[in-house]
């Protein structure tokens, strides 16, 4: 395994740091084969996690969070990923579903609702996409109409990580016929009546993760339950995302290291014609292009992550990274498979569970032809 050199802001960061990685080994890592193979939601694992603290990490102190810079969160979320991604990706997912309340709800709905979100007992999703409006999102047609004091809601949500096991949901709606000017933000709790969740897809990868459509018949929600005026959600959509993407980030330079890992101890120790397959030159510099290509990514994710603590712009450095570490992830989980030869292709190592696992990441949170478009424009001064 190569050590990484981490540079962390303080001693507080590098002790969660060292206590992250040990549940990742202790926890995690024994789970992950047995589940990911019968498709179970590691729910215990997200109540242990939020014990230790672990799933505020980037939210305020008053309210029960950790405190701590994106800088550091986004290391905890990659450890997390290099051991189970489902879990990394859960964490970043949740994280993404507290955004909305966090930096647009009011005093009193943050005073009132925060706390239980980030203080480890709760579990949260994130409910933009449907099946019509993937990429476009601003496209979405699932209304909500306000009725004295609630909101009528109607339609259907797609691709909803946790769908079904979430305790609470941030769901973008539409409130009025302008586009991307007519959607707004509502918290909706699970148990809503109205409410059904679908079952799971059946995915290539991320198996213990469920991804479900949200469909919602005449459910009531509160009127208070709203995040922002109408007409913002977008808005607040396209900021969760910015910080959502970074998340992805770490989870994808968690996964390829996790691959590069595997694929280096094999290469120590597997023989061929008298010696180590790691000591020809073929299998060396591939190894050698994937750790470049780590070091990168993280490099990358890292500095947008620093842009963010300090409040500065990071949307396109967000773009940039997604589409970078997540299209290294893949290229390194596939070399990680060809460095194995035939046991890579088998269930027994975990090097076709990667390769299968790092293709979502090309997808989720905005395509990687997406963030070209964000980029793109961005280069433009659009």
């Amino acid at each position: 395994m190569i050590t990484v050199d981490r540079v962390l802001p303080t001693d507080e960061a590098r002790d969660l740091l060292e206590l992250t990685r040990r549940l990742a080994h202790d926890e995690l890592s024994p789970q992950v084969r047995e589940a990911e193979e019968a498709g179970r939601f590691p729910r215990e694992l997200f109540r242990l996690l939020g014990a230790a603290g672990l799933l505020g990490l980037p939210y305020p102190e008053a309210y029960g969070g950790g405190g701590q810079p994106y800088e550091v969160y986004l290391q905890v979320l990659e450890e997390l990923a290099a051991a189970w991604l489902a879990v990394g990706l859960g964490v970043s997912v949740h994280t993404l579903s507290c955004f909305p309340l966090a930096a647009f709800g009011d005093p009193e709905q943050r005073a009132r609702w925060l706390p239980a979100m980030i203080g480890g007992d709760l579990l949260g999703a994130y409910s933009l996409s449907e099946a019509q409006s993937g990429s476009d999102a601003a496209a979405l047609t699932t209304r909500a109409v306000r009725t004295g004091d609630d909101y009528v809601v109607n339609g259907t949500k797609a691709w909803v990580t946790h769908g079904g096991v979430a305790d609470f949901y941030s769901v973008m709606v539409r409130t009025a016929d302008t586009g991307a000017r007519g959607i707004s933000a509502l918290l909706v709790e699970s148990g809503q009546p109205g409410l059904a969740p679908q079952p799971a897809e059946r995915k290539m990868g991320m198996r213990s993760s469920p991804t479900t459509q949200l469909v919602f018949t005449d459910a009531l929600v509160p009127a208070e339950r709203r995040i922002g005026e109408e007409g913002i959600g977008f808005r607040i959509a396209l900021a969760a995302l910015d910080g959502g993407r970074l998340g992805i980030s770490a989870c994808a330079v968690g996964l390829a290291q996790a691959a590069l890992d595997a694929a280096l101890s094999y290469a120590r120790d597997r023989r061929q014609f008298g010696s180590r397959i790691l000591d020809f030159q073929g299998v060396s510099f591939l190894l050698a292009d994937m750790a470049t290509g780590i070091e990168a990514g993280r490099a990358l994710y890292l500095t947008a992550a620093r842009s963010r603590d300090r409040g500065a712009r990071f949307g396109p450095q967000a773009a940039m990274s997604k589409l970078f570490t997540t299209d290294t992830a893949m290229r390194v989980a596939t070399d990680a498979v060809q460095v194995l030869g035939g046991y890579g292709y088998t269930t027994d190592f975990p090097a076709e569970r990667y390769l299968r696992e790092a293709k979502v990441l090309q997808i989720v949170e905005g395509t990687n032809q997406v963030q070209r478009l964000v980029i793109g424009r961005a280069l433009a001064g659009d």
